[in-house]
């Protein structure tokens, strides 16, 4: 690392990258110095080869309660653009998160408000304690959300629900983000670490360029409408038989076997040409032959369109 963290703790261990807020005094405020932290230690995870996901939560008695309110008396319009084009929030940590090829958890307990919520809707999954509080309470010194919030939130729970959160500054409970769908999983203060370390393991013992494909189709929905989404995926799904991993969970599967994956990608075999992006694509099918679970008849979907697929 390229200084010493003072706002973060940084640790790597068994493939994980554990990024801990640390500044409890202040429940974790976002201030300049952590978020300028949290974003190297986010791009040191995404280099690294041997990290397979990430985890933030926070020190003390909350994950984040936002940002540096303090700091923010002294801005001018100049200076919110600039502090938000700067600090490595907003546009850039999201930004970060959402393109890492690896899955980012946040392992959320206490106060999860204003840039700490929408610190936690960048993650890819949100694990929660029965203690935890979500909210925007931006509202409630003449703000808005300013690191995404207005964006993330209605994708997630809806124009109507992110309006009357936004607008009010309410706080809500683990349980009911979790029946909005902001929280994957709500468990006892006491049962947090291993309701991670649960699922930590899972993502683990998958292929690391499977999930980094998945993640990558699954944030692409959020963008294209549903046929180009369908052609993205189509393509993303084609260019996963140029890696080892699915050779490899082919043949594991057949000799029902655990699969070794290596992450690597398998080398193009001589003249043969990279895939060109389709103007049509057919799929016909008997069964589901992922699930086992057999289908009904021929089934087929076909699609046309521009040549808007990702690049193989």
């Amino acid at each position: 690392m390229s200084q010493a963290f003072t706002r973060i703790i940084y640790e790597k261990r068994d493939g994980v990258a554990w990024i801990t807020l640390n500044n409890p005094e202040r429940y974790n405020a976002l201030e300049k110095e952590m978020r300028a932290e949290l974003r190297e230690a986010l791009e040191d995870a995404r280099r690294d080869d041997s990290v397979r996901a990430v985890v933030i939560r926070g020190s003390g008695k909350a994950f984040s309660a936002g940002g540096d309110i303090r700091a923010m008396l002294e801005w001018t319009p100049t200076v919110a653009m600039r502090e938000l084009k700067e600090l490595g929030t907003a546009f850039v940590i999201e930004r970060i998160i959402r393109e890492m090829p690896k899955p980012v958890i946040a392992m959320v307990h206490g106060y999860c408000l204003g840039g700490g919520f929408e610190l936690a809707m960048s993650c890819d999954i949100v694990v929660a304690s029965e203690d935890a509080r979500f909210g925007s309470p931006e509202i409630n010194i003449g703000l808005i959300p300013g690191s995404g919030g207005t964006q993330m939130l209605p994708r997630h729970v809806g124009e109507k629900k992110a309006k009357e959160l936004i607008f009010t500054g309410d706080q809500i409970t683990a349980r009911e983000a979790a029946e909005l769908g902001l929280v994957n999983r709500v468990v006892p203060p006491d049962k947090l670490e291993e309701a991670v370390e649960e699922i930590l393991e899972k993502l683990k013992s998958k292929s690391p360029v499977a999930l980094a494909a998945a993640k990558e189709a699954i944030n692409a929905s959020l963008e294209l409408g549903l046929t180009h989404g369908i052609m993205y995926e189509a393509q993303v799904f084609s260019r996963l038989f140029s890696t080892k991993d699915q050779k490899e969970g082919a043949r594991a599967f057949l000799e029902k076997r655990r699969p070794q994956w290596t992450g690597e990608r398998a080398p193009r075999r001589a003249r043969e040409p990279a895939a060109a992006p389709p103007e049509r694509i057919l799929f016909i099918s008997t069964e589901n032959t992922f699930s086992g679970i057999p289908g009904q008849g021929l089934y087929g979907i076909q699609l046309t369109g521009p040549r808007c697929l990702a690049s193989s």
